[in-house]
């Protein structure tokens, strides 16, 4: 069990962002179009804005991981444009977070997703990870 407050249903999280260059699909391998926000950098916004909702009410020594992640990316955004995510717990207890992904853009909703984390020890996820990296090392005999 762990030592911390569950946290609540229904709290949420907005972050926004301007699409540059850098945003674009040419440079995510999702694509050749160079003038269109990309689907993996609209998931990996709202991964960091889930993180950030999670992770803020942590104590030391947790984070959260992510498990599990499902978006619809179902309208464009051209470069200039500002995408916001706003990501919303609609289930919690003491290891899993459910959230719910909204994005939109100036003209309405770009896309939506679920998104679930697990609140782990960090020290512990870093000795798992050791140990798997200790397997590929292995001498083989």
């Amino acid at each position: 069990m762990l030592d911390y407050k569950v946290i609540e249903k229904g709290r949420e999280m907005v972050i926004q962002r301007k699409v540059t260059e850098r945003d674009a699909s040419l440079n995510y391998g999702s694509g050749k179009v160079e003038n269109l926000f990309a689907t993996p950098r609209l998931v990996a916004m709202m991964i960091e804005a889930s993180s950030m909702l999670v992770d803020n009410d942590l104590p030391e020594g947790f984070v959260s991981v992510g498990k599990h992640v499902e978006v619809d990316h179902f309208k464009p955004t051209m470069l200039g444009g500002t995408v916001s995510v706003t990501v919303k717990v609609e289930e919690s207890d003491e290891a899993k977070v459910v959230l719910k992904m909204d994005a939109y853009d100036e003209v309405g909703k770009i896309g939506e997703g679920k998104h679930i984390r697990y609140i782990v020890n960090y020290a512990k996820l870093q000795e798992r990870a050791a140990e798997r990296e200790s397997e590929i090392h292995q001498p083989e005999y």
